[in-house]
Order: structure tokens, then sequence, then C-alpha cells
């Protein structure tokens, strides 16, 4: 049986092993958006759920997903997590087992928001309904106790929300989490060149491509809510940032951050080497649960803050 920490086999085996999990799950260039959607649920489903986990189904107001709540964990404080899929697959089942490790790491509930897809519902639907689910979470929790994340299309679209929130002049949540997050439907980082060569799941092409299914034929650099790197970031609650030092995302995050440094904003990032993107999706990689106690202990500090 392998173990977490390596000790019966590589870390670099595990790696190894997360990437062939997501090459097997993804069908060959212009497949059915079906094929990719199935493969990506069948790949998740693999990953246990704990018994001892509650899980509640929800289905108010428009607003569908599960609420998720590890062994331990409070109910007190909330993460809307928003999953990845490049904005036309993922779903709240095919998160459970991540939800449970986050709700772990942070002490809280996690509510998994699902969200229209592409092609079927192109922008703005995901957003719309990000912004229907966190109203729902602050009917349910004060926004002061509640946390906005994602993860790769899902980290783009939290950090969308979190603008529309502040330019409708609507109460924050105490932070936001972005994993490899996919901020700019244009491409245009230094690392898309850069970190070619180092990342074996996404390109450039992949990128622009696939954010065509969401956005159409409109200009990412016009649409802050499809692509919020090229938003004003003013005035926005303090933001934990992370991607891999090898992935072609990696400069979405640091340009993110330097633009909410240079409006007075707070900012954490991390970048850990050699891992691929979304990471933390994988429990058995070491990286992953490093990751989650850094999230929790950012959640924790911005909870308590703002207590205080």
């Amino acid at each position: 049986m392998l173990e977490r920490d390596g000790s019966l086999d590589s870390q670099a085996e595990f790696l190894k092993k997360a990437v062939d999990m997501l090459v097997a799950a993804t069908p060959p260039v212009g497949s059915p958006i079906s094929e990719w959607r199935s493969g990506f649920e069948r790949m998740c489903a693999t990953f246990d759920v704990p018994l001892d986990a509650h899980i509640e189904q929800i289905d108010e107001d428009g607003v569908h997903g599960l609420a998720i709540t590890a062994h331990g964990a409070s109910s007190d404080r909330l993460i809307m997590h928003l999953h990845s899929g490049g904005y036309v697959m993922g779903s709240s089942g095919a998160y459970r087992n991540f939800a449970c490790r986050l709700s772990e790491a942070t002490g809280a509930t996690v509510f998994l928001a699902d969200y229209r897809l592409a092609p079927e519902h192109p922008y703005p639907a995901a957003v719309e309904d990000a912004l229907a689910a966190f109203r729902w979470c602050t009917r349910r929790q004060d926004a002061s106790r509640t946390i906005i994340s994602g993860d790769s299309a899902g980290g783009g679209l939290a950090i969308a929300t979190l603008l529309a929130l502040r330019d409708a002049q609507a109460e924050a949540p105490a932070a936001g989490i972005a994993i490899s997050p996919l901020l700019d439907l244009s491409g245009e980082g230094d690392s898309m060149r850069t970190n070619a060569n180092s990342d074996p799941l996404i390109d450039r092409t992949m990128v622009v491509e696939m954010g065509k299914v969401y956005i159409s034929d409109i200009d990412p650099h016009e649409h802050p809510l499809a692509s919020p790197l090229w938003g004003k970031h003013h005035d926005l609650p303090p933001l934990f940032l992370t991607a891999s030092a090898s992935e072609v995302l990696k400069d979405d995050v640091v340009r993110l951050a330097a633009s909410v440094r240079g409006a007075g904003g707070r900012v954490t990032v991390s970048l850990p080497k050699g891992m691929i993107h979304i990471w933390t999706l994988f429990p058995f990689l070491r990286e992953a649960a490093n990751s989650l106690t850094l999230i929790g202990n950012f959640a924790k500090e911005c909870w308590n803050s703002r207590r205080i």
C-alpha cells in the first residue's frame, strides 16, 4: 500500500501517478464535452470520502451544491468553494474528497457550489451562479465568517465574484483563496512560455481555446468578470494565492498579487516547486497536505482578525 509520506514510494512517483490520472481522464482533442466531463468525474470518484463527514445536499432558491463538514470541524464558519474544470466540466460531487480535506484544514464547513457550465451556459452564467451561491451562504452565515475559495477556473471565478461583490457594494467575505487560478483567458503571462516545458497538463492553446468555449469571441481584457486579472484590484479582502512554480498559470498569480499590493491590498502568495496544476485535488500528494495546512492557517487568521 502506498503511503502519502513516501515511505513506500517516492513523491516523484506519486506526482507521476497524479499526472497519469489526469492524462487518462482527458479525451483526445475534439472529443465531445460529455467525454471530458465523464472522464473527470470518474477520476475524482476514485478519491475516498470519509464515512464520518457530514454531507448535506443543497437545493434552495436556484442554488445547488453540497455542504460538507469534516469530523471535528465547526458549522459556524463557512468556505464557499468553486470547483475546477475550465468552465466546461466539474461538479460538487467530484470535489467531495477535497472538501473534506479543506474542511479539516480550516475547521469550517465547505459549501461546494455548483454553477452552470459552458457551452450550454456561457459567460456570465457562472458568475451569476457564484453570486447567487454567496448570497445563499450569507443567509446561512454572516459574511465575516465566510470565505470564497476556488481552484483553476473556479479560482478565477472566486476572484471574479470578489470583484462583483465589491462593485455592487455588497458586504465582503473575510477572505479569498485561489489555487492555480485561471485569471487571464488571453493567456499572456510570461510563464505560458517559460514553463511550457515543465507543465505536463496545460498550455496556452488549451487556456485560450477552452476559454473561448466559455466567453466566445469577447475580448477578455474588457471583461474582468471573465478574466479577473484585467480588473481593478482595490478594496478586496485578504487573499491567499497559490500556484505551482512549474505550471503555466504561475504568472496569473504573480501578476494578480502585484496588482493587489499596488492597490494597497493584502495578499499571501505560495509557489511550491515541482507540483502540477491543482495538485491539492490529489489526496496522496504530500504537498497537497502542506498547501492545505497553509490555507487553513490563513483562513483561521483572517476569521480571528475579523472577530477582533
